[in-house]
């Protein structure tokens, strides 16, 4: 995939800001020359150029990379429905109507976002409830993990090979194959321009963020057959010289050819080896607190080690959604079980990657580093769930909540992060991620301001295989953004007082794809 490598092009001088550069640390200056950064330093020392760019002595940083998210719902929750934030059952139903309402009769409702571990009640509405919010239409409602939903009743009715799938059983909420059986055949109603119109919102939105790569994770299924032009849509958005770049991930097992086809980075991505820690599908070593239950593995050892040897004979790196201590294990099982025939520098040189990567211990760490594995994160998540009394500890106690997500352990002995959103599971915020490492509800977790910036900066492209970006240094990818801050320094946002900045300007391949206006 090109996403725009250019000849060397017009070279353009951005001045008098203060550029954060590794390579020169009072620079206030750069030169960019086509999609590539050519020169960094200070303003008098700056060499010819074709224009001049004045930065009004405001910050410049290395753009953002969102490692994990999936565009169309994303574009979906901005621009339709989204349910976060609802407080009951009631809540959500009546927003579910007053959205239906201005819908054509045959339209679909497809929204997501719920979290009953918030409500004071957490009864779930009945499949004929969510039918008659829809006034009939084809509807499912997912929670906020993506792992779980709700259909109405029509769905039923005209898909009742969906409710007899695992975890279905014709009552809410659908889990597992169920629930992506469901969200797919209400999905394959909406055209792929349609789905297209979406992502564009969510490009637009991540681009005013100072974002300037994405990180798409598709997962086909069968009851949906435009899965596929979608996705190919998706990157050749991404493409285009006014958007964000998109990297996509194609989630199906052992079709590493098939994602080489499609124009897709890697074979994996949301390939999951177990659920969501909210809908109790999260693979644990350990039940879940109050019962006896661990959760759901979708693939085995063997089936990852499968998978991975199919990466490796097509030349992509491999990725895997896994979020219990139980379902990491089987990655890393999986890969040992792969060394001895591909050898270690050949696992490590592919940087395959653990999208979520939440239950770990230090043992698992350990094996992480040996693999060379990058750990895709979302420090929005422990904002949301973690800690003494959210749903984290609803679901696992206290003390394992708290060892959620322990990204100072992971960095400390050298894992490579990324951050990510999953938007739309949680919402696009990059600075709001940084400050979520930074505060991390357990402070023997956090990182640093400068390390989780990083994380979400060039440890986005280090996750891609791509090393010449995500700093101001010469050489490199010209992808920055200029924010609305004077001083010079990252903010602290160790202090919740520090307001995250606004981007100014977001530069993605030497070109402006956002100015404030």
């Amino acid at each position: 995939m090109s996403h725009h490598q250019e000849s060397p092009g017009p070279r353009t001088l951005w001045r008098g800001g203060h550029v954060l550069s590794p390579s020169s640390p009072a620079a206030t200056a750069l030169l960019t020359e086509g999609d590539r950064i050519a020169w960094v330093g200070r303003d008098a020392d700056a060499p010819a150029a074709d224009r001049t760019v004045d930065l009004g002595g405001r910050l410049t940083t290395p753009a953002f990379v969102d490692s994990h998210l999936h565009l169309t719902g994303t574009g979906t929750a901005l621009t339709e429905l989204d349910l976060a934030g609802t407080v009951s059952a009631t809540d959500l139903l009546d927003r579910v109507a007053a959205y239906a309402a201005t819908l054509p009769d045959d339209a679909v409702v497809l929204a997501g976002g719920w979290d009953e571990t918030t409500w004071h009640d957490p009864t779930l509405p009945t499949f004929d409830e969510v039918d008659r919010a829809a006034g009939g239409r084809l509807a499912y409602l997912s929670r906020a993990c993506g792992h779980a939903g709700i259909p109405g009743t029509r769905l039923e009715r005209d898909h009742p090979e969906v409710g007899l799938l695992e975890h279905g059983l014709h009552k809410p909420p659908y889990r597992r194959m169920a629930h992506r059986g469901a969200r797919a055949a209400v999905a394959r109603s909406i055209p792929v321009h349609l789905r297209l119109d979406r992502a564009r919102a969510a490009l637009a939105r991540a681009a005013a963020l100072g974002i300037t790569a994405l990180v798409e994770h598709s997962i086909p299924n069968r009851f949906d057959d435009r899965i596929e032009p979608e996705f190919q849509g998706l990157i050749a958005l991404g493409d285009e010289p006014g958007n964000p770049a998109v990297f996509g991930w194609w989630g199906e097992l052992t079709a590493a050819e098939k994602a080489r086809d499609l124009g897709a980075h890697g074979c994996g991505g949301d390939l999951s080896v177990d659920g969501s820690l909210g809908s109790r599908t999260a693979y644990l070593r350990t039940p879940y607190k109050g019962t006896d239950g661990t959760g759901s593995q979708y693939l085995t050892a063997d089936q990852i080690a499968a998978h991975l040897l199919d990466c490796h004979d097509h030349g992509l790196p491999a990725a895997f959604h896994a979020i219990g201590d139980g379902a990491i294990e089987a990655v890393l099982d999986g890969l040992d079980l792969v060394e001895p025939r591909l050898g270690l520098d050949a696992i490590r040189h592919a940087r395959h990657r653990i999208e979520h990567a939440e239950l770990l211990d230090a043992a698992l760490i350990a094996r992480m580093v040996h693999h060379g594995v990058h750990a895709s994160v979302q420090p929005a998540f422990d904002a949301a769930w973690g800690g003494r009394d959210r749903m984290y500890a609803d679901r696992l106690g206290r003390e394992r909540a708290l060892a959620a997500n322990p990204f100072s352990k992971l960095a400390g002995v050298g894992v490579p992060l990324a951050f990510g959103s999953d938007a739309p599971v949680t919402p696009i915020d990059p600075w709001g991620g940084v400050r979520a490492a930074v505060a991390h509800r357990n402070p023997f977790s956090s990182l640093s301001t400068a390390a989780a910036f990083s994380a979400a900066t060039r440890g986005g492209w280090r996750a891609l295989g791509i090393d010449d970006a995500g700093a101001l240094a010469p050489g490199h990818r010209a992808d920055f953004t200029v924010w609305d801050l004077t001083a010079p320094g990252l903010p602290d946002l160790s202090d919740p007082r520090t307001p995250d900045p606004k981007a100014a300007m977001t530069i993605a391949r030497g070109h402006r794809i956002y100015e404030a206006p």
